[in-house]
């Protein structure tokens, strides 16, 4: 092989294949870690939190405020945003959701949505439909040879997994995630071990909350803040939900990252199929598999 002679794969330029396979790695730890906080959200308390896009939108406003008018920097807003955000959550929870824990998920579901609607209005009032720009906080990036690795969305990659695997050993090896998990099958004889129940699951909703606002706080050097960012993705992210199943969260995980990467390749092999692609897996997994791949039926 000559020194000008590109290298290929199955007859696809390396360069070209792994940048599109880099891209659909970034989607999928976004789609992994909002997937991630609805799974937490409706598997321990039984609410489909349509709001979730705006509150993962809130956590990007939340980080740009904080770098302009405080002058606080990214690594500091990756703390700071998801406690906000997540104090905001709790705040809906107890003021609202509470009261719609025992009705159809249907009230919760339109319940939210309204909330959706008027926190994006709000926001697109004050600040147009335009991207405010996010500066990178690790510019650079790594030549492998094959591709240009850039360093920030390997990071981004990295710590997505690792909020996703943390949380999922959490729920499900640890007492504190089997004390949730009991709570959701029989609250009153979690009470009656001395265990506050509305406490935990307050705090349970605000942590799935703020796992929308981690993902924002990321993705605004990627994506740049706007107010529809989260309704772009969050239909996208509801489809990954079903299809790993609702409530699985090792589900969510899998299906996000491997979606992710399914929507990449397709935009290299087939791009008029890209925007789609998702949606016609979500047909087919609930053909033959209604509670989805990883999902139990009720």
């Amino acid at each position: 092989m000559s020194a000008g002679e590109e290298i290929t794969l199955f007859g696809v330029p390396t360069q070209a294949l792994f940048g599109q396979l880099l891209i659909g790695l970034i989607n999928g730890a976004f789609y992994a870690l909002l997937s991630l906080g609805l799974s937490v959200i409706f598997g321990l308390l039984n609410i489909i939190n349509f709001a979730h896009g705006a509150q993962y939108m809130m956590g990007a406003f939340v980080a740009y405020f904080l770098l302009q008018w405080a002058g606080l920097g990214y690594w500091t807003s990756l703390l700071v945003a998801p406690l906000v955000i997540g104090v905001v959550g709790i705040l809906i929870e107890r003021t609202m959701l509470k009261r719609l824990y025992h009705l159809d998920h249907l009230y919760g579901l339109l319940l939210t949505f309204g909330i959706a609607l008027i926190i994006e209005g709000l926001f697109r009032n004050q600040y147009g439909s335009s991207g405010l720009p996010y500066a990178n906080p690790i510019p650079g990036g790594i030549n492998l040879g094959f591709m240009f690795l850039p360093v920030y969305r390997a990071w981004v990659i990295v710590a997505s997994l690792i909020v996703c695997l943390s949380t999922w050993y959490v729920i499900e090896r640890t007492k504190l995630g089997s004390y949730l998990r009991a709570a959701t099958e029989n609250p009153a004889l979690v009470q009656a071990f001395g265990i506050n129940v509305p406490r935990m699951v307050t705090l349970t909703f605000g942590f799935g909350v703020a796992l929308a606002a981690l993902a924002g706080v990321m993705a605004a050097p990627i994506y740049q803040v706007n107010p529809l960012m989260g309704a772009d993705i969050i239909i996208v992210v509801f489809a990954v939900v079903v299809i790993g199943g609702m409530g699985s969260i090792m589900g969510s995980i899998l299906t996000g990252f491997g979606l992710g990467v399914v929507e990449g390749l397709t935009k290299y092999f087939y791009p008029e199929a890209s925007n789609t692609v998702i949606f016609v897996v979500m047909v087919i997994v609930l053909m033959f598999r209604p509670a989805g791949l990883f999902g139990k039926e009720r």
